[in-house]
Formats: C-alpha cells, structure tokens, sequence
C-alpha cells in the first residue's frame, strides 16, 4: 500500500543537469604525412525524418472494462455525511474500512437516515505503515440530532478533481495506485494532502476480489 504516499504527499519534479568533463589529450607527435586521399562521399539523407514515440499511456488495472475513466477530470460537490474518524494500518486496511462501515451503517440505521450514494473513505494522512482516515456515509439531509462521540456530521470534500478506477481486490489497488502515480508525474500536477476511495460496490456486501472503486485525487 506504500505507493499511495506519492498521492498524500504530492508530486515533486527536480531537473538535475550533469556536466560532463571534457577529455584531456596528452600532447603527441606530428604523425608522418601521409598522400592524401579522396575523403568518401557522405552518406545519403533519408527523405523523411523519423518521429520520436510518443509516450506510452498509463495502464489501468488489468481488470479495466472499455469506458472506465482513467484521469477523468471531474469537479466535487459538497454533499452531506456522517463520518467516522480514525487510523489504520495497511496490513489491515479493508477490515478497518468494513469495521468502520459497519459502525456507520448502525448508526444510520438506528437514527432513520436515508443513505443518499455510495460510501467513501477519505484519507487525510499516510506513511509508509499506516494512514488515518475518514469513512464517510452520504446521507439526503443532515441528522436532526447531531451525532455524539466518535461520529459526526458534516459535508463531503469539494473542488476539481481526477477521476480514477479500479476493479478488482483491495490488494490489487496497489498496482492502480502505482499507474496513478505515474500519470500524475508525467502530466507534472500538484495534488491536495488528501485521496477518496469511492466504493460503487457495497464493501460490507461484495467479496473483496470483486470491488469497483472510484479514486478521486483532489487537484491544486
């Protein structure tokens, strides 16, 4: 999951030139004159130059169907949630996000709210072991009782953002991740300290080799 460190932390291009050194000769003697003879005649030019390649499109994950956006340009509406604050780490990542889900949906449940799109995981801060995390509800109105303790109220991210797709287990994420990255760098944008994972299949319901999720990737 490390490679989901280069979303949070942004993207960072250095162009570092080298100069190479020129050769020294040591001085040698004048070489015996030679008869001089007829240099050959250059070599013919082709007629047509040859165009560089052009560079080779991120690959989406193997499991990509015809049509899945793959850096979609997107803008993010504000929309009301509950959500639940909390850490994990990467080793467990999907059961902390079902854990977090099913805490949600209890409470959804209990206080009648109608759930109003799919659930969403906002990361707000990674490492190379673990990252913290909002799992997020959509919900049509806000809760007439504020919620207490480790649930609370409040509205989704908003703004432009790239749209990204993954099918496939949650492990597999990593090679998304990793195309992500490298789209990302070769178009040179600067991203928000923050992803979203949105999950078209209900992970408390869908195996976990057979999940579609939407990655957002907040743009500055």
């Amino acid at each position: 999951m490390f490679l989901r460190l280069a979303l949070y932390a942004g993207l960072a291009a250095a162009l570092v030139g080298f100069a190479a050194p020129r050769p020294s000769y040591a001085q040698q003697p004048p070489a015996a004159q030679q008869p001089a003879q007829t240099p050959p005649a250059p070599a013919a030019k082709p007629d047509t130059p040859t165009a560089p390649a052009a560079p080779a499109a991120p690959a989406p994950g193997k499991n990509a169907q015809p049509g899945d956006p793959f850096g979609e340009d997107t803008t993010l509406a504000a929309r009301p949630i509950v959500y639940l604050k909390g850490t994990g780490n990467w080793d467990s990542a999907f059961e902390t996000i079902t854990g977090a889900f099913k805490k949600l949906k209890i409470y959804v449940d209990k206080e009648g709210l109608k759930s109003d799109g799919p659930s969403m995981m906002i990361f707000t801060a990674t490492d190379d072991t673990g990252f913290q995390f909002e799992a997020a509800v959509p919900v049509a109105e806000p809760p007439k009782n504020p919620p207490h303790g480790e649930i609370a109220a409040g509205k989704s991210p908003e703004g432009h953002a790239l749209k990204f797709v993954h099918r496939g287990s949650y492990d597999g994420l990593d090679n998304t991740y990793e195309a992500i990255t490298n789209f990302l760098d070769e178009k040179r944008l600067e991203v928000r300290d923050m992803f979203i994972e949105q999950y078209v299949t209900d992970p408390l319901s869908t195996s976990e080799d057979n999940l579609v999720i939407n990655v957002f990737v907040p743009i500055k």
